[in-house]
């Protein structure tokens, strides 16, 4: 069973949005240091229940909040997603040290990610000025 595991949160300005969540409810925000804009949101203590998540670019003025779900295997997930009527909108991507990831469409036309957790998961450089980003749902 896929569970809950990650929020996205989109946003204009994700450095006030940042900010905004770090003096509301006291998260703990922090750039991921990759080649786009991602604050990662810790939203309390590793022993409490609860989800972590992201704040990012707003791609599409339709979608505020991605959710991802975990899979056991990235593969079996992208099939499970195809076969149930969904579209998977992005390739494998790696998070290295974390897992690899894609973003969804449900039948509904909402964004998801799905997640397979690995450690070992390593991302080959990007070509010299190659920007990477996040994908604009649509």
């Amino acid at each position: 069973m896929g569970r809950l595991s990650h929020f996205e949160i989109t946003a204009d300005d994700p450095d006030r949005a940042a900010e905004f969540y770090r003096k509301a409810f006291g998260w703990e925000l922090k750039d991921w240091g990759g080649s786009f804009k991602y604050i990662l949101a810790t939203t309390g203590p590793k022993d409490q229940a609860g989800i972590d998540g992201a704040i990012m670019p707003r791609h599409d003025s339709k979608q505020a909040v991605i959710n991802t779900i975990s899979v056991d295997s990235w593969e079996a997930g992208a099939r499970a997603v195809s076969e149930a009527g969904g579209k998977v909108l992005t390739e494998k991507n790696a998070i290295p040290g974390l897992g690899y990831t894609a973003y969804c469409r449900d039948t509904e036309g909402n964004v998801f990610g799905i997640f397979q957790a690995d450690e070992t998961a390593a991302r080959a450089a990007a070509p010299a000025g190659a920007v990477q980003e996040k994908p604009t749902p649509s």
